[in-house]
């Protein structure tokens, strides 16, 4: 829901598209930093040419000014800016850890622990994701901007609990429950990526609201 800029979250899961705002500058530096690194923007120097606003034209932007506002002045923005990445680590570990176990058949106490730990951030950022959601855009969940990256949030929650449940229920053998954590770890690719790109997105329109007009003084016709 859950890079405003966005974040990552998994408004729902995960990565939420909510970035740190401005009113937390370092923050803000470091989010800018490792979205950088992760997801470059290919088109920076077309920004406010007229090519890309003719693209970008008739298309709504993620923010009216006043959710903008809301956006940049709510903790509830740099908590879903500090779990995201957090999240993304856990995910990383784990899937080493259940990677290991079905290629060794070792460490199957440390790889539950491990997936115990993603579910329980999972958890974390969907209910601040949609009080962050609520704040910024007056609904829990699926608002207009971010409707697509929450419903598959709404996948990758429903697989992290299904395993949960396999766990406490114990059905399946150990193997059959790692296969659900993997199919949802997958789900959570998928949906992190959509928040990756809707963060560029966010970014790329910021851009474009701050830049002079193409042709202006001091920027090159």
């Amino acid at each position: 829901m859950h890079a405003k800029r966005p974040v990552l979250h998994g408004g729902a899961t995960g990565f939420s598209a909510h970035a740190p705002s401005d009113s937390h500058p370092r923050a803000s530096h470091f989010w800018d930093k490792w979205i950088d690194a992760i997801a470059p923007c290919p088109w920076p120097a077309s920004a406010g040419s007229p090519i890309s606003e003719r693209r970008e034209e008739g298309k709504a932007a993620l923010y009216t000014p006043e959710q903008r506002a809301r956006r940049d002045a709510s903790v509830w923005t740099l908590v879903q800016a500090i779990l995201a990445p957090l999240q993304f680590i856990v995910f990383l570990v784990s899937l080493g850890l259940v990677i290991r176990f079905f290629m060794t058949g070792e460490g199957y106490e440390i790889a539950t622990a491990s997936i115990l730990a993603k579910t329980l951030i999972l958890y974390l950022i969907m209910i601040t994701g949609s009080i962050w959601e609520k704040v910024v855009f007056d609904k829990w969940l699926f608002a207009h901007a971010f409707f697509w990256e929450d419903v598959f949030s709404m996948l990758v929650l429903a697989l992290q609990t299904a395993y949960l449940a396999a766990l406490l229920m114990g059905w399946g053998t150990a193997q059959e429950q790692m296969l659900i954590a993997i199919a949802a770890y997958a789900a959570y690719v998928i949906n992190a990526t959509q928040f990756l790109l809707k963060l560029r997105e966010a970014r790329l329109e910021a851009t474009r609201q701050s830049a002079p007009p193409f042709g202006a003084p001091g920027r090159a016709a």
